[in-house]
């Protein structure tokens, strides 16, 4: 079989990105109804408390009020974040079954991105394709500019006493909500937008907002929304929101913004985290949560095989951040 045909284009995502809100918010419920229909109503929005799910919360049940809602309590959001989904009717709870610390230890941290953290874990295990890939070689010895522009940059990090990995969300996030629909049948909506990551874009160019027929089955009527039509949604439509987010604020260029958090997911998350301008989310919450903070940074020890990991005492990420300091610069992951 030959590969399958992208249904967009980078082209078509930046013309959708480019049409007013109110325009979105109409293509976004006609997503949502074609979900709803297809699955005779046996849907549910995976809800996170954050910003982009509490948008698409709130279209969803203006269009059907008794849609449920579906909340993995991982323990690594923000306790606002936790008090803020309690605050909403007919909300399924669901727990992983393993810590995230249980996780660190057994598979490794997340760190960089998670397509880099995958090909990290593999290579560190001996794996040729992953090797090959921080390598920037193809499977026929070629060299690869694409491998070489994602990867081999990270290629040093395979030879610390530190363990990487992808795993985090699979387990923490992806397995309770998979053990949930096959419990109950229900398709979810999801609210995350092809901005974030290019493993996203790619997945809308290739079946658009509503998945019918992937192997797991998923809506993302959000996918051509931007930050900005997130927040100004929750601005003009006075939509409540977590309070950890702060106030949303409009400056002199016409750009939104929060005044708190920037972003409420895993907040021990090492992914993308290089990115982040100062304060840095791990800044941030040494200021807001000191104690959760701590937790994050300090801790860890080396084990009898000599690779660092969690212990008692907390997470110990700041030792993997100072290590990725050391290889790449000062600055590149600023924590403290």
């Amino acid at each position: 079989m030959g590969e399958q045909k992208n249904k967009h284009t980078s082209y078509d995502l930046a013309q959708m990105q480019s049409l007013p809100l109110e325009q979105k918010v109409i293509m976004t419920q006609r997503r949502i109804q074609e979900w709803y229909d297809y699955w005779d109503g046996q849907v549910y929005v995976s809800f996170s408390g954050g910003k982009d799910s509490t948008v698409l919360l709130d279209i969803v049940r203006k269009m059907y009020p008794d849609v449920p809602a579906v909340f993995v309590n991982t323990g690594l959001e923000y306790p606002e974040i936790q008090a803020f989904v309690k605050e909403h009717e007919n909300v399924t709870i669901l727990r992983p079954k393993m810590r995230f610390d249980e996780v660190i230890r057994k598979f490794g941290y997340p760190c960089i991105s998670k397509e880099v953290s995958h090909k990290l874990y593999y290579a560190q295990r001996g794996s040729g394709w992953a090797i090959r890939a921080l390598n920037a070689v193809n499977v026929d010895g070629s060299h690869s500019k694409f491998k070489a522009s994602h990867y081999v940059k990270y290629k040093p990090m395979a030879d610390l006493p530190i363990s990487f990995s992808h795993k985090c969300c699979l387990i923490m996030k992806e397995t309770p909500m998979r053990d949930f629909e096959r419990r109950t049948g229900s398709r979810p909506y999801v609210g995350t937008m092809a901005t974030e990551s290019m493993l996203r874009k790619q997945a809308w160019m290739t079946v658009g907002c509503n998945a019918f027929d992937s192997q797991v089955p998923v809506s993302k009527p959000l996918s051509f929304w931007t930050e900005q039509d997130v927040l100004r949604y929750l601005r003009d439509y006075s939509i409540p929101y977590c309070s950890v987010y702060g106030d949303i604020v409009e400056d002199e260029n016409g750009i939104v913004r929060t005044t708190g958090a920037t972003r409420t997911g895993c907040i021990f998350c090492g992914f993308g985290c290089h990115h982040d301008k100062c304060p840095t989310r791990f800044q941030r919450l040494a200021e807001t949560h000191p104690k959760q903070y701590q937790y994050c940074i300090g801790g860890g020890e080396y084990d009898e095989d000599g690779i660092w990991k969690p212990n008692k005492d907390g997470l110990g990420m700041g030792h993997v951040f100072d290590e990725l300091n050391a290889l790449y610069g000062e600055h590149f992951i600023d924590y403290k």
